[in-house]
């Protein structure tokens, strides 16, 4: 009994730490949704109007301010309002935004092997980016993306 009262007191610990630094992060950066609805209100409490219901989950929006337990984001078409924390997800995300398909390819190369081609609108997770290309996973297809044809990556 002890010893389960010891490894939940560390369990604790070590989410609060996690907590405190998600708090301590330099603004801006970039989130993702972290659920299937999302409620932007026009100010930081619960007390305010929601704004926009958000209904796609993983879309990565810019944390512009912090205040308290809310963040003011900014989405892709330049809206903004408040969302509490507990919506937001620290996993990166990308999606896909320009005109026509964008080619996955297999290497960080505009002549690399094409594997798939995602339309706009296409989110995806976003792992490591170079040399203007990023990789991005939708649903498991897996290939680099010409980094000018997505919104959420790079510096905020």
């Amino acid at each position: 009994m002890k010893r389960l009262h010891v490894l939940l007191s560390i369990a604790l610990v070590a989410l609060g730490s996690t907590v405190a630094y998600a708090q301590q992060r330099e603004v801006p950066y970039w989130a993702s949704i972290r659920f299937e609805e999302m409620y932007m209100r026009v100010g930081p409490s619960e007390q305010y109007k929601i704004d926009w219901v958000y209904h796609r989950q993983g879309l990565p929006v810019k944390v512009v301010r912090v205040v308290e337990g809310w963040r003011l984001i900014r989405d892709q078409d330049g809206t903004e309002g408040w969302v509490s924390q507990s919506q937001l997800d620290p996993d990166p995300t990308a999606v896909v935004i320009g005109e026509g398909l964008a080619a996955m390819r297999d290497a960080p190369a505009s002549n690399a092997g094409l594997k798939w081609n995602a339309e706009p609108g296409v989110i995806g997770a976003l792992g490591d980016c170079t040399a203007g290309w990023c990789e991005l996973d939708v649903e498991g297809r897996e290939g680099w993306v010409d980094a000018e044809r997505l919104w959420g990556d790079g510096a905020p």
